[in-house]
C-alpha cells in the first residue's frame, strides 16, 4: 500500500468565507478541524491569506481551534513573514502553543509582501526592510526567549524582571517549518533547522519534470541538515476523492481539475515554476496514482491539500473519503509524537 510507511497524515484548509457572513465560514472551518480530529488525522493546517476571503490571522484562528480540540496538531501553511513583526508574531505563536499544550506547528515563508503596494502605510518598505531568510531566523531566535538585557526591567505593575519573550513555549522551535520550493530554500531550511513543507509547486531547476525537481529538493534539504534532531519533510498533494460524492459534485470536481491542468504542462516565469496535476478519482484510483509517485516514499508525513473556494460539505466529504485510505497505525499517531 503506497501510504503504509506514512506515520503522520494532515489536511490543509483555506478557511474561505462569504464577505457578508465571515462567521459562518470561519465556524465551518473550526468544525472541519474538529471533524478531522474525530477521523484520526494527525494535524490540521490552515492557510494564511491577506486581502482575500480567508484566514488572515492564523495565530488568532488557531487559538480558537486549540480550545475546540484536544489531540490534533494545529499548523500554519504558511505565514508570509514579510507582513509580520517577528517578535510580536513570536509572542502570539507561543501563546497559541501554550493554549494547545504543545500542538502548534508553524509554517512560514519569506520575501516581500505581495500586496505591499496596497498597504504601504502599514508595512516596512524596501530598501530598509529585510525580507530575506533572516526574518525567519529572527522569529526562531525570539521563540527561544533569550534574555534581552543583562539588567532587570520594570514594566507596568509587574515589578523588576528579566526582559524576555513570554510566554516561553519550550519545543516550539523544533516545530518550525519552511514552505520551500527551490534548492536555495531547501539549503537554508536544512542549515537553519526548519522542517520542510513541500506541496504542488516547485521551481524547475535543471529539469522540467515536477517530480524530479521535488525529489531533488527533499534530497538537498536532508543533505544540508546539521542538527541533532531528525529532519522532517512533509509532502502535500491536492486530492479529490469521489467515492461518496454525488454525480453533480463529481462533475464539478472534474471541471475544477481540468481548469488547472493546462498550467502543469510547462514551466512558468523566471523561476521556472512547475505545478503538479491534481489527483481525482475513487479511493482505488487514488491509491494506484500514489503508488506511482516517486517522491512519496521519501517522506513519512503527508498532507491532503484542500482547494480554495469549495463548500463546507465538499471539504467534509473529501477528508472523510480520504481518511478511509489511511493505514490504521498512521491514523492513530498524533503528529505531536514525532515532534522534536
Amino acid at each position: 500500500m503506497p501510504l503504509s510507511h506514512v506515520t503522520n497524515f494532515s489536511f490543509l484548509v483555506p478557511g474561505n468565507y462569504d464577505d457578508e457572513d465571515p462567521f459562518k465560514g470561519l465556524e465551518e472551518t473550526l468544525q472541519l478541524i474538529e471533524h478531522g480530529e474525530r477521523l484520526g488525522y494527525s494535524s490540521a493546517f490552515v492557510r494564511q491569506r491577506h486581502l482575500e476571503r480567508g484566514i488572515s490571522s492564523a495565530a488568532t484562528f488557531l487559538a480558537a481551534a486549540s480550545q475546540r480540540t484536544k489531540t490534533i496538531g494545529l499548523g500554519t501553511a504558511v505565514i508570509q513573514l514579510g507582513y509580520e513583526n517577528p517578535f510580536r508574531l513570536a509572542e502570539d505563536l507561543a501563546t497559541v502553543d501554550i493554549l494547545s499544550r504543545g500542538r502548534l506547528h508553524v509554517g512560514v515563508s519569506v520575501g516581500p509582501p505581495p500586496f505591499a503596494h496596497l498597504i504601504d502605510d502599514y508595512v516596512d518598505s524596501a530598501p530598509d526592510a529585510d525580507y530575506s531568510h533572516r526574518r525567519a531566523e529572527k522569529l526562531a531566535r525570539a521563540l527561544q526567549s533569550p534574555p534581552l538585557s543583562d539588567s532587570l526591567e520594570s514594566g507596568n505593575a509587574a515589578g523588576a524582571q528579566v526582559p524576555r519573550l513570554r510566554p516561553v513555549s519550550k519545543g516550539l522551535t523544533d516545530r518550525l517549518w519552511y514552505g520551500g520550493g527551490s534548492q536555495n530554500s531547501a539549503r537554508w531550511a536544512g542549515q537553519a533547522g526548519f522542517n520542510l513543507l513541500s506541496g504542488n509547486i516547485v521551481s524547475g531547476e535543471g529539469t522540467d519534470d515536477f517530480l524530479t525537481a521535488q525529489a531533488a529538493l527533499i534530497a538537498r534539504f536532508r543533505q544540508e541538515w546539521v542538527h541533532a534532531r531528525q529532519p522532517r519533510a512533509a509532502l502535500g498533494r491536492v486530492i479529490l476523492p469521489t467515492d461518496s460524492a454525488s454525480p453533480a459534485t463529481r462533475r464539478r470536481y472534474t471541471e475544477f481539475v481540468a481548469s488547472r491542468t493546462e498550467r502543469t504542462k510547462s514551466a512558468h516565469g523566471p523561476r521556472r515554476t512547475l505545478f503538479l496535476p491534481d489527483i481525482l478519482g475513487s479511493g482505488d484510483e487514488i491509491l494506484e496514482h500514489l503508488s506511482r509517485d516517486p517522491v512519496l516514499p521519501l517522506v513519512s508525513e503527508f498532507r491532503l491539500e484542500l482547494p480554495y473556494e469549495f463548500q463546507a460539505e465538499d471539504y467534509s466529504q473529501i477528508i472523510e473519503d480520504f481518511s478511509r485510505l489511511l493505514p490504521k497505525a498512521g491514523k492513530a499517531e498524533p503528529l505531536l509524537r514525532s515532534a522534536g
